[in-house]
Parts: C-alpha cells; sequence; structure tokens
C-alpha cells in the first residue's frame, strides 16, 4: 500500500506492534517513495541501529512526512547518528519525537549537526533520551543557527543548571531564532539562571521555558504576585472595556484563538499593564490549561445587542 501509493490515508498509527529491526527495511524502501502519507506513529516498537539506518535513509528521500513519532524504541548510537543524518537531509518534516529512546551525547552531536542545515523542523521532542550538560553543549552547536524550530522538549534528561544556561544563551546568540518553548521541567534551576532568562525574554518575549524550580543557598521566598487576570479586569474596569474587545484585538485571523507565543509577546510588550515574566507565563497556563498551544477566548464572548429597525434605516440612510 505504502509503495505503489494506493490509498487515500494520510496518518497511520502503527503504535506497539512489536516491529523489529528486520522490518525496518520495508517501511523504509516503501516511504521512500510514498506521497500520500502525512504522518506516522512508529512508537513503542523495537527498532534499533538497523531501523535508525533504515528509517534515516528514508528520511533523507521522503518528501512528504510531516509528522513523525519513533519514542519509545531503541534508538542508541548508530542508529541515533544515522537517523539525524536522515534528518540533516529531510525538506518535509515539521513534528519528529524521539522521546525515550537513548541517543545520549553522541546523539544529541548528530542532532546538532542536522539542525545546522535542516530549515523546516519546527517541534523536536528528545525527552528522557540519556543526554547531559555535555550533549546539550553539542545540541547547542545546531541551535545557535537554526532557523525554523519553535518548540524543544529535553525534560528527563540528567541536565543541571548548566545545561539549562547553556540552552538559553544558545536562543541569545541566535539572531534567527523562531524558538517559542523549551521544556526542561525537570531541571532545578539558580537565580543566576532567571536573570538570564529575564534578559532573555526582553529580547524575545515569544519564548517560554519550563523548568523544574529555583533552589540553591540564595534562593529566597518571592512574595506572591498579583494575578495578572485581576490586573487586567480592573484595567478595562477602569477604561470602561470588555475582556472580550480586550482578546479580539489580538486576534489577528478572527477565529478566536490566539497562538500562545504571540499572545505571550503581546502581553510582554504592553506597557498599559504592569505584568512580569512570572505573570504572563502563569496567565498563559491558565487560559491555555489543555497545552493546545493557543489562548482560545471563545468563552468571553459578548452578544452584540441587536439593533431597532430605525438605527439600521439610519444607517444605510
Amino acid at each position: 500500500m505504502f509503495y505503489n501509493n494506493i490509498s487515500n490515508i494520510r496518518a497511520v498509527q502503527l503504535s506497539g506492534n512489536n516491529f523489529r529491526e528486520e522490518t525496518a527495511p520495508y517501511f523504509s524502501e516503501s516511504l521512500m517513495v510514498n506521497y500520500r502519507v502525512i504522518e506516522l506513529d512508529l512508537s513503542h516498537n523495537e527498532f534499533a541501529d538497523k531501523g535508525g539506518e533504515q528509517l534515516g535513509q528514508m528520511l533523507a528521500n521522503n518528501e512528504s512526512l510531516e509528522v513523525l513519532n519513533l519514542s519509545w524504541n531503541h534508538l542508541r548510537m548508530k542508529g541515533a547518528v544515522a537517523l539525524s543524518a536522515g534528518l540533516r537531509a529531510n525538506g518535509a518534516l515539521k513534528v519528529l519525537n524521539l522521546s525515550w529512546n537513548g541517543f545520549g551525547n553522541e546523539g544529541a552531536l548528530a542532532l546538532g549537526e542536522a539542525l545546522k542545515v535542516n530549515n523546516v523542523l519546527n517541534e523536536l521532542d528528545i525527552s528522557s533520551n540519556h543526554i547531559n550538560n555535555e550533549g546539550t553543549l553539542k545540541l547547542c552547536k545546531g541551535l545557535e543557527v537554526n532557523g525554523t524550530l519553535r518548540i524543544l522538549k529535553m525534560s528527563h534528561n540528567p541536565i543541571t543548571v548548566e545545561g539549562a544556561i547553556a540552552l538559553v544563551s544558545c536562543v541569545r546568540k541566535n539572531t534567527s531564532t523562531k524558538m517559542e518553548e523549551i521544556n526542561i521541567s525537570n531541571v532545578l534551576v539558580n537565580e543566576g539562571f532567571i536573570r538570564l532568562l529575564d534578559v532573555v525574554c526582553d529580547i524575545r518575549p515569544e519564548l517560554d521555558v519550563v523548568y523544574g524550580g529555583v533552589g540553591g543557598h540564595v534562593a529566597h521566598k518571592i512574595p506572591p504576585r498579583p494575578d495578572a487576570m485581576k490586573l487586567i479586569q480592573n484595567y478595562l474596569d477602569e477604561h470602561k472595556l470588555r475582556l472580550w474587545d480586550f482578546f479580539r484585538n489580538m486576534d489577528k485571523y478572527g477565529n478566536m484563538k490566539i497562538p500562545v507565543a504571540e499572545f505571550r509577546r503581546t502581553m510582554m510588550l504592553q506597557k498599559k499593564i504592569p505584568l512580569d515574566r512570572v505573570q504572563v507565563v502563569e496567565l498563559v497556563r491558565k487560559l491555555d490549561q489543555s497545552r493546545t498551544g493557543y489562548v482560545d477566548y471563545s468563552n468571553y464572548k459578548v452578544e452584540e445587542p441587536e439593533k431597532k429597525p430605525e438605527e439600521v434605516e439610519e444607517e444605510e440612510g
């Protein structure tokens, strides 16, 4: 079906089928010529070195696949490097999930090299891949020049604050970066990291870094900040404005859904309501609790009062 393009199926879910190394050539050969499948889920299988090599060849030649999930496989060492080489040559893939494999520092280096030249990938998940600070620094070599990646997920890797600082620093160095989210949710940071993040977010107000918390002997309890939503509502009440209009003025597309990066950027840059980075982060998470990537404000819609017949006639006149 894949090889002959005889199906109109666009998304294929083959998770948890115990596919082993010997099946990889079939996927590789057929998907190299397939131009119909856009989403492919091969998670929770048993692809390893051979699988990485074969699927890497597929990525280097496939021109239609946009979403690939290879999480929970056995991609390590040679397999990880080979797959990364395929990503380097790929020109279609937008979302790649490699979480819960074993890329390690060598795989992180190969991914960094791929990101130097790949100009399509938007989202990369390499959570739980045994990547430490050394591997993070190697990955950063690619992040320093990449101009398309928006979301990087690296939680549950053995990274310390040193790796966290490297990730934020490479975003600061890259003038063409599109980075919107870095997830290192298990990493405990320090106040030096927080100061750096504040500086970077002044330059890149759309950026959100999800970290585990602030610790260390210099840490002190931060007094609770005023609730951002209450501050917004107070401002609107004072100026006799509606919450619905507040959101609608940010909505470029008029579909009652604002991308969180745009919303974050707008809230950081506006001067009318004093909000700091932490308040904006909390506000976004409250407005997008399901982590959809959008602030959906349809619940705040206000029905416009129906115009009386005489008002319509006056407007037409």
